[in-house]
Parts: C-alpha cells; sequence; structure tokens
C-alpha cells in the first residue's frame, strides 16, 4: 500500500515555506524477500536545530529503498516532521514518531505514512506500548544544560484511541527509555542535562496505579532499557566520557538485585529473542578517541558471545555506529553510520554470519526502526 500511494502522489508538485518538496528517491538495493515482514521504517534524527528529522521505507517485497517518505505523503504539513526524530513505534494500525525538539509526536497510518494526528509531549525521548496505551517519556523542561536543573521528567500515558494524554507521572531527572515488565515500567533516568550531576537510578512505575513505586540504583546517566523474556532488565549507561566509562548493567527484576556488569561501551542496542547486539561509539576526552562495540551478548547467559559480529571488515569503513536491528525472521543485521551527523548518513545489512549484502545512503543521523507486519511490535 505504501508503494502505491507513493507512486499516485509522484504526480503531485508542491512547496512549503521557503522550501520544496522533493520526489522522494527510491534506489533498488537488493532482490526481494518474501516473509511476513512488508519491510521497516527507518528514523533519521536530523543534527538539532537542523529541522532535517526524516524517514525512510525499505520494502522487502520490492527490494527497494525509498527516502523521505513522509515528507511526500505529507506535502501539507510544515516543516515536515521536525527537529530531531528520536524514536519510532507501530502499534495497531499506527506509526509513531517522536520528535524530540520539536515537542511532539506525529501519529501516521502504518502503511501509507499519511498523518493522522499529533500528540504535543514537550522534549519527548521514547515510546513503548501496553495495553492500549502509549507510554512516553519527557525531560519535561528546556534543553539547558545545568547542575542546577530542577525540572524532573515523567512518563506520559496516551490513549492510542484517542490520541489525547490521559494521566502523567513524575520521575527522575531527564528519563530516556523505558519497558515493561510483568506490571511494572522501567525508567532509565540519565540526569544528562545536570553534568557533572548525573541521575543513577532507574524509576519503577506500577502500571495499574501510574504511580512511582521506587528507585534503582544502578549507574549514572543511563540510556538504553531492554527487558527480556526472563525478568531480565538491560540497562546502558553513557559514563562521563572521562574515567567512568560507558558500561552495560544486568538487572533481575524477579530478585529485584543487580545480576551482573558487563565492560562494553554502548550506544545502541536490539534485543532479538535472547541474543542482545550492541553498538557502540564511546568518546572518552582522557584518550580523546572513540571506542566502538559491536558485541553479541547471550541473555540467559548474560555471557559476551561475540565480540565482533561484523566479520568481513566492513566495520573499517563505518564512522560513526549508531542505529541497530536485527530481522526477526532472516536474522540479517543491519548497522547505520551517522557518519558527520550533518550529512546524509548510510544503512549497512549484513548477513547472520557478519557479511554485507548491500548499503544505501539515507537521510542524516539514522537511528530508529521499527519493522512492519503481522503485528509484529504489538504486546
Amino acid at each position: 500500500m505504501l508503494l502505491v500511494a507513493l507512486m499516485a502522489m509522484m504526480l503531485l508538485v508542491a512547496c512549503r515555506e521557503e522550501q520544496f518538496i522533493f520526489v522522494p528517491e527510491e534506489v533498488e538495493v537488493t532482490l526481494p524477500e518474501y516473509t511476513s515482514l512488508q519491510g521497516f521504517y527507518l528514523l533519521n534524527e536530523g543534527n538539532m536545530n537542523s529541522n532535517k528529522a526524516t524517514l525512510d521505507y525499505y520494502n522487502f517485497r520490492t527490494g527497494r529503498y525509498t527516502r523521505n517518505v513522509f515528507a511526500f505523503a505529507n506535502p501539507n504539513v510544515p516543516k515536515e516532521m521536525g527537529d530531531v526524530g528520536n524514536d519510532l513505534g507501530i502499534y495497531g494500525s499506527k506509526l509513531y514518531a517522536v520528535i524530540n525538539c520539536s515537542n511532539k509526536i506525529d501519529v501516521m497510518d502504518k502503511n501509507t505514512v499519511k498523518k493522522i494526528g499529533q500528540i504535543d509531549i514537550p522534549n519527548c525521548r521514547y515510546i513503548k506500548f501496553y495495553g492500549g496505551y502509549a507510554y512516553v517519556t519527557s525531560y519535561a523542561g528546556p534543553v539547558e544544560l545545568s547542575p542546577e536543573y530542577t525540572q524532573r521528567g515523567y512518563v506520559a500515558k496516551i490513549d492510542t484511541a484517542t490520541l489525547q494524554v490521559v494521566d502523567k507521572c513524575l520521575v527522575g531527572f531527564q528519563p530516556d527509555e523505558l519497558d515493561i515488565v510483568n506490571g511494572k515500567i522501567y525508567v532509565a533516568n540519565s540526569g544528562g542535562y545536570m553534568v557533572p550531576n548525573y541521575e543513577n537510578t532507574v524509576s519503577v512505575i506500577d502500571i495499574d496505579t501510574f504511580t512511582e513505586d521506587s528507585r534503582i540504583e544502578i549507574a549514572i546517566n543511563l540510556q538504553c532499557c531492554k527487558a527480556d523474556s526472563h525478568g531480565m532488565l538491560w540497562l546502558s549507561s553513557r559514563g562521563d566520557y572521562y574515567d567512568n566509562q560507558s558500561r552495560l548493567y544486568v538487572y533481575d527484576t524477579r530478585h529485584q538485585r543487580l545480576a551482573k556488569t558487563l565492560d562494553l561501551r554502548v550506544s545502541n542496542m536490539w534485543l532479538d529473542g535472547d541474543s542482545l547486539y550492541v553498538i557502540g561509539a564511546q568518546f572518552s576526552y582522557v584518550t580523546m578517541n572513540y571506542e566502538t562495540t559491536y558485541a553479541i551478548i547471550n541473555t540467559l547467559t548474560m555471557e559476551q558471545v561475540s565480540s565482533k559480529f561484523i566479520t568481513d571488515g566492513t566495520d573499517a569503513t563505518i564512522v560513526m555506529p549508531y542505529g541497530i536491528a536485527v530481522n526477526p525472521i532472516t536474522k540479517d543485521i543491519y548497522v547505520t553510520d551517522a557518519s558527520s551527523y550533518v550529512d546524509a548518513g548510510r544503512l549497512y545489512c549484513f548477513s547472520s554470519d557478519g557479511i554485507k549484502k548491500w548499503d544505501v545512503r539515507t537521510g542524516d543521523i539514522p537511528a530508529h526502526f521499527v519493522f512492519l507486519g503481522d503485528n509484529i511490535n504489538e504486546k
């Protein structure tokens, strides 16, 4: 349906305040794949204050990659997607794009990308769905670095039928990713605006009462938060970019204890079954260099089973590993390169054994994936 909509709209020519709408570029990158998956969307963040968040789409059934599908599907939306695309999700028939510095969530038809609504949330960050609701973290306050920052963040509860915010729960400072385990919402508080006084806690919200039950001390400047199917919560810390390095932490929600710490540099991660794929590009002000990671963790044993899942040397061409996804059916691995952060990035597809299959140019700072097909994203 998306391909049909794009072909129909290619007949249109339009302009928005001071800028032209262009036909999205569509390129053939590989042969068609026929599974229950139709394709995936890739949200490009765009550098802050550049108003260059864009949405790309890869169609498994045609083997074609299309850039900037949102702008083309929505020619009358001013400023297109806006400033910094921070997260992406599908629930039911809707596609949700969290646009951080534009303080909104664009809600679209998941097949046509036609915008059907907008949810206004200040400094919104990450989204998770459960039981007919979307839960979104918000920094709540302005983008401002200050060790004296006083505005706590919150989690917004959104009715996915009406697209209305129905409740809010205060958490720690600058909450980032969240996940849901056994009736509890776990929120990684970063305190990222409060350098050097970072937060070091995870907020625990009871999903029924929507109140914060407790805080768990884990590590400073938390970012990623993913729950596996065994009750373990996988949390990444950015560290302080000096002696306190980025690491990966495993919290046992059943026994309420820290189960393990792994000495890995983590920028992003993707959970596929019992495998956690980790990429990192951690900068250190001590060495003035980046340390990169391409690792796989077995979540059952909590052991690292691969230190380099790209096996053909292609990692040497990736300047800044940034986004990651794993095809749940074919197990192909997708890694994005943010490059200079101000120019077009690149998407690489690797087979499950780490051999490059194809690569393609993306928008600026390609970051967040969601697969389209057969309600695979719903709980």
